[in-house]
């Protein structure tokens, strides 16, 4: 993907529907996990070649959105902030899920779907692990085999929504993506 109008213009659309949707979804309970976050950095996996920018966006899209959560909760208008202690665990593993983008990238539909799973499940089982490892005793688990299932079992609902929204956004963004591009094409060999 050439960074374009039309590919920033599009860049501008992943990061808007990524602080949207967390805006909206991240203080219901029932909700939390459900962001287009994820499907964000696998896009720019599977469809940038510049591997700068394939990282840069979803860390750009993820960083914009903690900073108007932020803003926010300053304003009193969001019940939690955007930047916290140990965020930039969750920074390095969406460069972790940009890798499983890479990785799929010549796979086509099967790549998308096969990573819309196996990314969410990969930073479920990560994050899970990194909080009861690093926060488990402020938590309540204990240093143990039945600690560390307790937090993945508090855990599933999170996993659940993860699954469910990149299973919805991943191919949307492509969708759009290919559509942006086809009509671009079009226009341009009208125009010849």
């Amino acid at each position: 993907m050439k960074l374009t109008r039309q590919t920033i213009l599009f860049y501008f659309i992943l990061i808007a529907v990524t602080v949207i949707v967390k805006v909206i979804c991240s203080p219901q309970i029932n909700l939390s996990g459900f962001s287009s976050v994820i499907a964000v950095a696998l896009f720019a996996g599977i469809t940038t070649k510049n591997k700068t920018n394939a990282f840069l966006l979803p860390l750009v899209a993820l960083f914009l959105s903690d900073m108007i959560l932020q803003g926010l909760h300053a304003l009193n208008l969001f019940p939690y902030s955007g930047f916290y202690s140990g965020q930039i665990i969750n920074y390095a593993l969406f460069i972790l899920i940009t890798l499983i983008g890479i990785a799929f990238r010549n796979y086509k539909t099967a790549g998308i779907f096969a990573s819309a799973i196996i990314a969410p499940t990969v930073f479920f089982l990560l994050s899970n692990f990194i909080v009861w490892k690093t926060q488990g005793a402020a938590m309540g688990y204990s240093n143990d085999i039945n600690g560390l299932l307790q937090s993945y079992t508090f855990g599933l609902p999170f996993y659940r929504n993860s699954l469910i929204a990149t299973i919805i956004f991943l191919p949307a963004f492509v969708a759009v993506y290919h559509w942006m591009l086809f009509r671009k094409l079009s226009l341009q060999s009208i125009s010849h």
